[in-house]
């Protein structure tokens, strides 16, 4: 059997690790829909397993078991001292997560927060007493957009950043840090303004609290942040990173005195594509310690996908994940600016990592180009592996993943590394159809992962080339920033040379090759079409077609458009003209397909609208699907049925033209 695009149904996710501060329990959070079509839903509870059993011949733990019992769970963490767990549940579909605590060997469940918009990241505090937590303040007035009980209202926008793609519409709101004490119930708000702060993180001796901060003067139309510092219990906060420009984790030294950020000094606000190492404390000197060779990965703020732990130990080691060249890695740094150097890793995507108190021992949950998602504990100074979790080794024995070829092209300066997947039963004496996926950013990249609409094409018998061009992180910042004004140019040239080199392979139909690409990717796939007539078909998932209206219609258009398209719609508007793909539909003459959510805020609905009349007005050949209630993540983290359609109607349209 091939996987299709059912495996949305079938497929199981492991995440959020979380290791006891001893070492000898894990707990992670375990995913899956419950369901199939309109009806199916997604849901997630913990499991926890013992490490205390491992058995070093297999290198497996004991059996996973069901530590909790919910409708949606995650996000667990233990307590400092270990007797207790923390995590966040959403009790009923709809409903916003809170934060809920249990004994660390079970029981029942009690409920610590009330936030009215939810909870979206918290910390414990060092004597396990209290925890700081992430949530959404409303404001006094127009809170939401819409039709309210009392009937209709106006809404009124005060500010830029508006609406959020993941968070929906913001209006004046804002994220603030709140203190719960769990002996005695209290809750303080320790932050207020006109600003977000997220991401808490406790001094080890219980004083003080650090976080991250968007109170520059210019945030409403920069994406660049700070590294603040408060007392536990409230008071004006101290901003530790001055030089820096964005800060993107932060995390405590033992003697409670410095701080190791993920940082970046771009005073262009590249929102940390390529960050660094930086050691911080209350005389604003902040200090590089870690070069170009890795990117660490960020802690996020609220609605982020990955959460990493960032380590400063006793002994000075500095642990935390990293990526390099379209893999992760776990690192070691030091204060002392020794280079990083690898403790585990490559091979694979890591999308969370966990460490016991001395960091001897990590959680990682992963994937693989051949496991969608796998949870395995690392003993850091020896290597050895112990699998924790693989909830779908018997589904891939029934249906095979694809296989994986690495190879780079060297064009204009660059190494350019690619990726090709080859069908579960690639014959090299057949004839086989290619499509070029471009991944989105332009500052993402292709890891060693497993992406379902890649495996979908290959398990159909579809040769897949997955390329990072110039743009693309976890290649160093100079690669990163030879996009930035230049969409559609180099980035374009050495998506074409890597096409061309394995079109050289005489297992490619030359005649019937493909073009995919989401969000960026989707603005170079609609780019490519009105450039070249190599393709005999293309998909275009929600992307950016016209520059010039995207600016003033994205939640991201001021922020990401001014330093990604090299200025703003009043200062350059030619320039945008020029670079967006609508003003070369008359070019196009490849059949193509725009699938687009209507929710999408990040790229607008309006971005396919606006291509698709284009192109439906010349005669061209295309369709448009819309899929309701959708953001711009939907084809991950969408309903299942959404996620589902956007695989069968990408397979069905390449099947119709390259069969």
């Amino acid at each position: 059997m091939a996987i299709a695009a059912d495996m949305v149904y079938q497929l199981k996710s492991v995440a959020d690790p979380a290791l006891s501060p001893d070492g000898t329990r894990i707990v992670y959070t375990q995913s899956w829909v419950q369901g199939t079509g309109s009806t199916s839903e997604a849901r997630s509870r913990l499991m926890m397993a013992n490490l205390a059993l491992r058995d070093s011949s297999d290198h497996r733990v004991g059996t996973a078991w069901e530590y909790t019992q919910g409708y949606v769970d995650g996000g667990p963490r233990f307590s400092p001292d270990g007797t207790l767990l923390a995590f966040l549940r959403a009790s009923e579909s709809g409903l916003p997560r809170q934060v809920w605590v249990m004994g660390a060997g079970g029981g029942e469940a009690r409920q610590v927060t009330m936030a009215p918009k939810g909870v979206f990241d918290f910390a414990w505090s060092p004597d396990s007493g209290r925890i700081v937590y992430c949530a959404d303040t409303e404001p006094a007035a127009g809170a939401a957009a819409g039709s309210q009980a009392d009937g209709p209202r106006v809404v009124e926008v005060n500010r830029i950043r508006f609406r959020h793609d993941l968070q929906g519409w913001r209006g004046d709101a804002h994220y603030h840090l709140f203190v719960a004490d769990l002996h005695s119930g209290e809750v303080a708000q320790i932050t207020r303004g006109d600003w977000d702060d997220f991401g808490p993180v406790w001094s080890p001796d219980g004083t003080r609290i650090a976080f991250v901060s968007d109170r520059r003067g210019d945030r409403d139309y920069r994406a660049l942040t700070e590294a603040y510092v408060v007392e536990a219990d409230g008071g004006v906060a101290e901003c530790w990173s001055g030089g820096l420009s964005s800060v993107g984790a932060v995390s405590w030294s033992p003697d409670s005195r410095q701080l190791v950020a993920v940082a970046s000094d771009d005073p262009a606000g590249m929102v940390l594509w390529q960050g660094w190492l930086y050691i911080l404390d209350a005389d604003n000197q902040p200090r590089r310690i870690s070069d170009d060779s890795q990117r660490p990965v960020l802690g996020g703020g609220p609605g982020a996908a990955r959460q990493s732990d960032i380590r400063w130990t006793d002994d000075d080691r500095i642990v935390f994940l990293g990526e390099r060249h379209g893999e992760s890695h776990v690192y070691q740094a030091s204060a002392q600016e020794q280079p990083p150097h690898q403790l585990w890793g490559g091979g694979r995507l890591i999308g969370g990592l966990s460490l016991c108190a001395n960091a001897r021992l990590a959680a990682v949950a992963s994937s693989t180009p051949t496991s969608p998602s796998q949870v395995h504990v690392v003993d850091l100074s020896t290597g050895d592996t112990t699998i924790v979790a693989e909830p779908n080794a018997s589904f891939l024995k029934r249906q095979p993943a694809a296989s994986l070829e690495k190879f780079c092209i060297e064009r204009a300066g660059f190494n350019i590394e690619c990726r090709l997947w080859f069908p579960p039963m690639f014959d090299p004496a057949g004839s086989y159809p290619l499509v070029l996926d471009i991944h989105g950013g332009p500052n993402g990249a292709f890891y060693d992962s497993f992406v379902n609409w890649q495996q979908v094409l290959a398990g159909s018998g579809y040769l897949v080339l997955a390329v990072n061009p110039r743009g693309s992180s976890t290649y160093g910042d100079e690669f990163m920033r030879a996009v930035l004004d230049d969409w559609g140019g180099e980035d374009y040239l050495d998506l074409i040379a890597a096409l061309e080199q394995v079109c050289q392979r005489d297992y490619v139909d030359n005649d019937r090759l493909g073009i995919h690409g989401y969000s960026y990717g989707g603005f170079m796939t609609s780019w490519a079409i009105g450039h070249t007539k190599r393709f005999a078909a293309a998909v275009i998932g929600a992307p950016c077609t016209n520059l010039y209206t995207m600016y003033g219609t994205s939640d991201i258009g001021v922020s990401f458009g001014e330093p990604q398209w090299g200025g703003s719609v009043m200062d350059t508007p030619e320039k945008l003209l020029a670079r967006s793909p609508i003003s070369y539909a008359r070019e196009v003459t490849t059949p193509a397909l725009l699938l687009h959510g209507e929710a999408d805020a990040r790229c607008p609905v309006a971005q396919s609208e606006e291509y698709f009349v284009a192109l439906k007005r010349l005669g061209k050949t295309v369709e448009f699907v819309r899929f309701p209630n959708s953001n711009h993540q939907f084809p991950r983290t969408g309903h299942p049925r959404m996620r589902e359609e956007y695989l069968s109607r990408m397979l069905n349209w390449f099947d119709d033209w390259l069969a």
